[in-house]
């Protein structure tokens, strides 16, 4: 049987000091891809600490600067996807790769993105939190109820697989939901370290200045399929990647859909690019017949690469 390859990329949250540092020894290609961010993210990814990785204004141009290289890595071994999407940030690596961006446009976007859902953060005293063992009904309606209690705002910001979802927004609201939900038979809520009160109403300014900027952008034609965040579906006929991506800030991240869908379309191995393994764990619980492959490093890069490149040629012989 044919294997049928889709790519996830890693968002927000996964970085981590040191990433990227054994490519650029190692490929120049990857290097020259990691060259196109500022000395300051640079340094922010090599010599930390964490806490100013953790700044969106450096963890989103260096997360995908990292994937737009292991992307090119991964082409020139002829391992290329049938389809892809990324986790709310990771949706420009996976334009990218699908080639609507080129690396360097997207690092570019990014920053800006970064600067903008910065702003919008700004005053806000927010939180998420990562509700455990609820459905979406139930979550949907104990954000609604603490929104009236507290005359703050909450909502679902992220349905990444059965049984795990986040609530985003003001501090008070987000406290008040998650007692609900505990109350309702959630099995647990964490609390989240986060900058802002990402993928809610907040960040809507952060919506409408990026419009402004796509007005100036170039958008390339996807050479395989992305889904996308806001919709958990590929671009309608009567869409526009700019709207989606407008929409997205500000929208929850449909990632349980998006995975459903992939295994739908046939996709029957995934490969994972970023640092850790929390899409795969996704991937796990929504879709587990889907084959796992992860890159995080050099090593991991040439043994997946190796490995996926033997299947292909099989097939091709």
């Amino acid at each position: 049987m044919r294997m049928k390859l889709g790519f996830l990329f890693a968002g927000q949250g996964s970085q981590k000091v040191g990433m990227g540092k054994d490519f650029c020894e190692k490929y120049e290609t990857f290097g020259r891809i990691f060259d196109c961010l500022t000395d300051d993210e640079r340094a922010a990814v090599f010599a930390g600490p964490a806490e100013r990785l953790s700044d969106t204004r450096y963890t989103q141009p260096v997360m995908v600067a990292f994937a737009a290289g292991v992307t090119e890595l991964l082409r020139g071994r002829g391992v290329e996807p049938k389809m892809a999407a990324g986790l709310s940030l990771g949706e420009y690596s996976a334009l990218s790769a699908a080639g609507v961006f080129s690396p360097q446009e997207a690092v570019a976007l990014v920053r800006k993105r970064a600067e903008e859902m910065s702003r919008a953060s700004e005053g806000v005293d927010c939180a998420m939190s990562a509700v455990l063992g609820a459905d979406r009904k139930t979550v949907e309606e104990c954000c609604g109820e603490a929104s009236g209690l507290t005359g703050e705002k909450v909502q679902p910001a992220n349905f990444n697989c059965p049984g795990q979802i986040v609530i985003s927004g003001e501090k008070t609201a987000v406290s008040r939901a998650a007692e609900l939900l505990t109350e309702r038979g959630a099995k647990r809520c964490m609390s989240l370290s986060v900058s802002g009160p990402f993928h809610t109403e907040f960040m809507r300014p952060a919506g409408k200045a990026l419009e402004e900027v796509f007005k100036d952008t170039n958008f390339g034609e996807m050479k395989f399929p992305v889904i996308f965040n806001a919709t958990g579906r590929e671009k309608g006929e009567d869409e526009t990647v700019a709207q989606l991506l407008v929409r997205q800030v500000s929208s929850p991240v449909y990632f349980e859909d998006t995975i459903r869908l992939m295994e739908e379309q046939g996709i029957d191995a995934i490969i994972e690019i970023g640092p850790g393994k929390a899409l795969s764990g996704f991937v796990k619980k929504t879709a587990p017949s889907i084959k796992l492959f992860n890159i995080d490093t050099a090593e991991d890069f040439e043994r997946v690469s190796s490995e996926i490149a033997a299947q292909i040629a099989e097939q091709q012989s």
